[in-house]
């Protein structure tokens, strides 16, 4: 039977459609979803449910995890022995790429930038950093004016050279491949909704290279679901360029899994407010979300992706857009090393 609705739609279609691509197990489990039932009393009828993607077996956890079983089920496949990828300093993606590899038997090679203008020692040496300095991975750490697909252009070169197979991930791992993780999260949620009897209006997730919302919306596209919004709250780049980026990226994810499927840009829901500055800059409205989730529910926010997002739907929940009696289910992309890089944004004024 299918509705259209969350746990009465038909999931075992998106099933089938992603048993036709490779795929590395690096989750034991489906991710818990549990209500905020503290900071639900605050929040004027709207019930705000909460995934757990940052708590995982692996690595810290964090969105990448799902991502990276279908990049690894790739690069396997296609015989390569070294990843290559790129990110900010305290790139959650670089970290988890790290650990995938060292799970899988490869070598791992990661160019990071200084995408943040920030250089104090504690941001560039604790956090993801020191993480990735415990993983003994291979780091290249780029001078502000390298261009980091260039330098991995090079490295490639030079890895096949020395008789290496690189296979080089994009940042964020937002590939058409890699964004097929979301697709399978969305599945996941469709079954945890009929197991929990509850139907998602909104699900919420932060907007950064985009895989997220690709691969959620596209799995919602696929399944047909018709009375459920993906919103996502833009922390990488200004709104027209993550509608653009974003649009791009649902269009190549559809194309590997079904051609015949389309999504318009209407159908793309993106918010530019809570960038702030820019990507990685702390605002004060992420600063104040990250203290109530923990504080209300001990629950801790990373103060680049999910706090700036939680932030966003904080704001629009307390100015009347989401309807009286919404369940919203904002989904916890992880990235929690990268909170202690950020000590200077936390301490007492």
């Amino acid at each position: 039977m299918n509705d259209n609705r969350m746990g009465k739609t038909n999931y075992k279609i998106l099933e089938e459609k992603l048993s036709s691509f490779n795929r590395f197990r690096l989750m034991d489990e489906p991710t818990r979803i549990h209500p905020l039932k503290n900071l639900n009393k605050q929040l004027n009828g709207i019930e705000v449910y909460v995934k757990r993607d940052d708590v995982m077996s692996m690595g810290l956890g964090g969105n990448k995890l799902r991502k990276l079983e279908f990049i690894l089920g790739d690069a396997i496949t296609e015989g390569a022995d070294v990843l290559i990828t790129s990110g900010g300093i305290q790139s959650n993606h670089a970290r988890l790429t790290a650990v995938a590899a060292a799970y899988a038997g490869l070598d791992c090679e990661i160019a990071l930038t200084q995408a943040v203008p920030k250089n104090d020692p504690v941001y560039t040496g604790n956090g993801n950093i020191l993480l990735e300095k415990i993983l003994d991975v291979k780091m290249h750490l780029l001078p502000p004016e390298e261009n980091a697909n260039i330098f991995t252009d090079r490295r490639v070169s030079e890895l096949k050279a020395a008789g290496k197979k690189p296979y080089v991930i994009p940042m964020g791992g937002s590939s058409p491949i890699g964004c097929l993780g979301y697709v399978s999260c969305f599945q996941e949620i469709l079954i945890q909704s009929e197991e929990l009897n509850i139907h998602f209006d909104t699900i919420i997730v932060p907007n950064g290279s985009g895989g997220t919302h690709t691969g959620l919306l596209s799995g919602l596209k696929i399944a047909d679901v018709k009375q459920t919004n993906i919103k996502s709250y833009t922390v990488l780049a200004t709104l027209e360029q993550a509608m653009s980026v974003t649009q791009e990226k649902i269009g190549a994810t559809l194309n590997i899994i079904d051609k015949e499927l389309s999504v318009d840009r209407d159908d793309i829901d993106i918010d530019g407010s809570c960038l702030g500055t820019g990507y990685g800059i702390p605002t004060e409205e992420m600063i104040k979300a990250v203290k109530l989730l923990a504080r209300t529910e001990g629950i801790f926010l990373d103060p680049v992706y999910s706090g700036k997002a939680f932030a966003g739907m904080l704001n629009d929940i307390h100015n009347g857009k989401f309807k009286a009696g919404s369940r919203i289910l904002f989904i916890l992309t992880g990235g929690l090393p990268g909170l202690f890089a950020y000590e200077s944004a936390f301490g007492e004024k």
